[in-house]
């Protein structure tokens, strides 16, 4: 189960035109966004990735106000465990599970997943929050996260249990985002 003392947001390469060509952009988008101010609310360590960004492109604008400069890393290996920023921020943060958004699944998300798990940290891939351009390559990612012992999450389902309680004082906040 996650806790809110224990985890991280991982926000995988959500750049260019591809953010606008994955399957159902919009709804992921609104999904991503969500959850990026959620993290934020709960004071959530959040670690931006941009895939080679001059050929790419920045992230999406609609999530470019979001973005902690300080927390974003430069990669151009689809595993971002074979960054060494990347590897050195995540020990840094000390945090054993880590939320995972971004695209595309079966690429980079999964890659990076694979490699957390294999590291041994606890990885939860936020199904309405990850995205490919073909969605039959985000069920096989997801799957095989699965099978790999990665905990599938959705948006909603990780952020009732980082609450935990109605009683948190981020409750009502969360739960206005939750319902835009």
């Amino acid at each position: 189960m996650l806790n809110e003392q224990d985890t991280g947001l991982i926000v995988t390469d959500i750049q260019g035109r591809l953010a606008k060509t994955v399957y159902q952009s919009e709804a992921f988008l609104l999904k991503c966004e969500q959850l990026i101010r959620a993290a934020e609310v709960l004071a959530l360590p959040i670690i931006w990735l941009e895939q080679v960004p001059d050929k790419l492109g920045a992230t999406t604008p609609v999530l470019q106000p979001f973005i902690n400069r300080n927390s974003l890393i430069t990669k151009c290996t689809f595993d971002a465990c074979q960054n060494a920023q990347f590897v050195d921020t995540i020990q840094r943060n000390g945090k054993n599970q880590w939320l995972i958004c971004g695209i595309e699944a079966h690429i980079c998300v999964y890659q990076t997943a694979l490699s957390l798990l294999e590291r041994g940290y606890t990885v939860f891939p936020v199904s309405d929050a990850v995205s490919s351009r073909d969605p039959d390559n985000k069920q096989l990612a997801l799957a095989n996260l699965r099978d790999a012992g990665a905990a599938i999450s959705s948006v909603e389902m990780c952020l009732y249990q980082l609450l935990g309680s109605s009683q948190h004082p981020a409750f009502a906040d969360i739960l206005a985002m939750i319902k835009e």
